[in-house]
């Protein structure tokens, strides 16, 4: 499996509604609307690099309101459990 952090400029005001549309896409697992220098954060899963290619080119580039995506391929990760 690969898995990856899509950091995503959308046009000015449009933030919600490419939200909407990323909810749509099976792919990404996560997803995160931030304040700062990229206004979505998407984490996608997928089977290998190939597929990772088409969900960012063919899936959320495409659409209309996205500006420019920065992909971070994940080398490896952990999960710390917090305690509330």
């Amino acid at each position: 499996m690969t898995s990856a952090l899509v950091l995503i400029n959308t046009e000015t005001g449009s933030e919600e509604n490419v939200l909407k549309i990323l909810k749509n896409i099976d792919e990404i697992k996560e997803i995160y609307l931030t304040y700062g220098a990229y206004d979505i954060i998407a984490k996608i899963v997928v089977e290998d690099i190939g597929r990772l290619k088409e969900v960012v080119s063919e899936k959320i580039r495409k659409i209309r309101e996205v500006k420019n995506t920065l992909t971070m391929i994940v080398v490896e990760g952990s999960f710390k459990k917090v305690e509330e």
